[in-house]
């Protein structure tokens, strides 16, 4: 399979509607943020890479909390965002997820967290092993994807365990555009970790904080009952080829 990820530079002219809503968006702001947060743990001194980092909000919280954070993202609108929210605070640039990490050596992070971005790659093995070559030893991976039994509902597809390029819109931002990004089963969610060096520590099933009823509560009432979204936290263990 080719690495590719999918073309969402459709979002780049929602950037600015993006950061400034990430705030208080329920999705983000009460339902990813705090339980990806939980999964990254006492973050004090620790060198952290945010990718796809988007506007710079996680990243805003773990300097906060004393990390040094290094951060990249895909569209340039989205990095300028992430300056823009951090000042002079942290290192962000342009790069896409799918390439290789070049720019950095190896075992030079304590932490990689990937927040909502991976299913937009549709080969995540190349970006797993990266993940693997630039943590330090016992080093952890944290992400949030869209959970994959939502979305084989959400897309209505027909065959689950196939690896397939689906299209949502999104109109949460300020307009209304076109996402594309890939839909996989569980099994092809966990084992590019377990196949590439990594332990599953943890697997989270989110559930919303409750200031997510006060903005939504028609969502609210759903994701207490079936989960849109889901995290892992993985640590890096043997070497890998």
């Amino acid at each position: 399979m080719v690495t590719k990820v999918s073309n969402h530079k459709c979002l780049w002219s929602l950037a600015e509607s993006y950061s400034e809503r990430i705030e208080y968006k329920p999705h983000n702001a009460f339902y990813d943020r705090p339980n990806t947060l939980r999964l990254l743990g006492e973050v004090k001194g620790k060198h952290i890479l945010d990718a796809a980092c988007g506007p710079g909000k996680y990243a805003e919280i773990l300097m906060e909390q004393g990390a040094t954070i290094e951060g990249f993202d895909i569209s340039p609108k989205m990095v300028e965002m992430a300056h823009k929210r951090n000042k002079e605070n942290g290192h962000f640039f342009i790069h896409d997820l799918s390439q290789p990490f070049s720019m950095f050596e190896p075992k030079q992070f304590d932490l990689v967290l990937c927040a909502l971005a991976m299913h937009y790659v549709e080969d995540w093995n190349a970006v797993v092993k990266e993940f693997h070559r630039v943590l330090k030893d016992r080093g952890q991976v944290v992400i949030s994807i869209e959970h994959p039994f939502f979305e084989y509902t959400y897309f209505k597809s027909k065959n689950y365990f196939k690896i397939e390029q689906v299209e949502a819109t999104w109109t949460g931002s300020g307009g209304r555009v076109k996402v594309p990004s890939f839909r996989r089963p569980l099994m092809q969610c966990l084992t590019p970790f377990t196949d590439n060096g990594f332990h599953i520590e943890e697997l989270l099933e989110p559930l919303p904080v409750p200031e997510f009823k006060e903005l939504d509560p028609r969502h609210y009432k759903e994701l207490r009952e079936f989960p849109a979204f889901m995290m892992l936290r993985a640590t890096k263990m043997n070497s890998i080829s």
